[in-house]
């Protein structure tokens, strides 16, 4: 369980470059995303979850 917590930063470095990098177009992102069905963001996210199991099964 070493890599849990380098794992974390590293998912908290690159969620961190968008807004960093680029203020603006981050913002109007998470406005048209604010926008969406739920459905859709639900489909997004679970397509999301089951990919990020996938590579972590495939990578451990």
């Amino acid at each position: 369980m070493e890599w849990l917590l380098p794992a974390c930063a590293l998912v908290l470095i690159i969620e961190g470059l968008g807004p960093l990098l680029f203020p603006n177009k981050w913002r109007n992102y998470l406005l048209q995303i604010s926008q969406q069905p739920s459905n859709q963001l639900r489909q997004i996210g679970g397509t999301l979850v089951i990919i990020g199991v996938l590579l972590f099964l495939y990578f451990t």
